[in-house]
């Protein structure tokens, strides 16, 4: 503003002791994501040398553990699931989103997430807001079994209006190369398994606050932040049990993610009633007279990830999902042709 005296960082809008603060906040819980977190947890094959406060995080990998490691990586974001968080003031559970979607993209190749970092931009840091988000990023890193090794926060006025903030998450994982799971072995008759989703997860919610007036978000907000669901236990499945193929059902769901592991010439044929669909879609499609092609390319509908396996290992994967935990439905068949039919 003209006229007005700016004679240091902060009074252009950057408070350099907010940031050093928030570092010294989260030293404590972000180190928690160094060390295994229960004794079912494998043994590690990693080391962190050098965490938060430093210039970049050092990692060391056992690469001994491997016989041919391929690293994989991924970033991703939470998209305009932040307006929600913003707008009911509740950021403890949006840093999960972000290692999930981050996670679960390593995780369709069988890969093992080693170390993940954020990014967290404002336009003027609320150090309790900023505690909150990371919290949630260090419970989705505990759950996902990796090390936070670091991070940036970039306070940015005339950027973003204040209260306001954007996420972003890059994480890196390792596979043994002939573990590797790339759909390339999938044929016509193989039989396609859905995985439960927690909820809407992050994606499609641009349509979403079309839909709900200001009010219905309110009152329907523990719904809409239900945290993407991190599927950690296919790792260890997929080394004792063939996995020919997986798919992440994010943005495009059904119809533009299963696709992409097919091999040409092939398709999926999925039945309708084969799985439990949450209300909130069904009051989505209702809301907007959405039709189900629309649904299913927008939304997860209940299925957060997809697996591919053999008709006769199909029994014994079913077991295997069981005991670990995780929803499963028998969802359809690899058939000839392309694309995805639902019926």
């Amino acid at each position: 503003m003209a006229g007005m005296s700016i004679s240091s960082y902060k009074d252009a809008g950057v408070n350099i002791d907010a940031g050093n603060e928030l570092v010294q906040r989260i030293k404590r819980m972000v180190g928690g994501t160094f060390q295994p977190q229960t004794q079912k947890t494998p043994k590690r094959c990693w080391d962190v040398l050098a965490g938060v406060g430093g210039f970049s995080g050092l990692f060391s990998l056992d690469w001994k553990r491997f016989q041919e490691p391929i690293l994989v990586s991924g970033c991703d974001g939470v998209g305009t699931k932040l307006k929600i968080s913003q707008l009911v003031n509740k950021h403890e559970t949006i840093g999960i989103d972000l290692v999930a979607m981050c996670v679960n993209d390593l995780l369709v190749y069988g890969a093992t997430p080693l170390f993940f970092l954020d990014y967290l931009a404002v336009g003027k840091l609320d150090v309790e807001i900023g505690e909150a988000i990371i919290s949630g990023i260090v419970a989705g890193c505990k759950q996902a079994g990796c090390a936070l090794l670091g991070g940036e926060t970039a306070e940015m006025p005339g950027m973003y209006p204040d209260g306001e903030y954007d996420l972003a998450g890059f994480v890196v994982g390792v596979v043994d190369k002939p573990l590797i799971i790339d759909g390339s072995k999938i044929i016509e008759g193989d039989v396609v398994i859905g995985l439960a989703s927690s909820g809407i997860h992050s994606n499609g919610y641009s349509l979403v606050r079309k839909l709900l007036s200001q009010d219905e978000i309110i009152s329907m907000s523990d719904t809409l932040l239900t945290p993407t669901k991190i599927y950690h236990s296919i790792p260890e499945i997929a080394m004792s049990m063939e996995i020919k193929g997986m798919a992440h059902i994010t943005g495009g769901g059904f119809i533009d993610n299963i696709p992409r592991i097919l091999p040409s010439g092939t398709g999926v044929s999925i039945q309708k009633g084969s799985w439990h669909i949450h209300e909130i879609f069904n009051l989505l499609q209702q809301k907007g007279d959405i039709a189900g092609y629309e649904m299913y390319r927008t939304f997860n509908m209940g299925i957060g990830m997809v697996m591919i396996v053999s008709a006769l290992a199909t029994d014994e994967m079913m077991q295997r999902l069981q005991a670990s935990g995780e929803e499963a439905f028998i969802l359809g068949r690899v058939v000839k042709g392309e694309g995805v039919s639902i019926d």
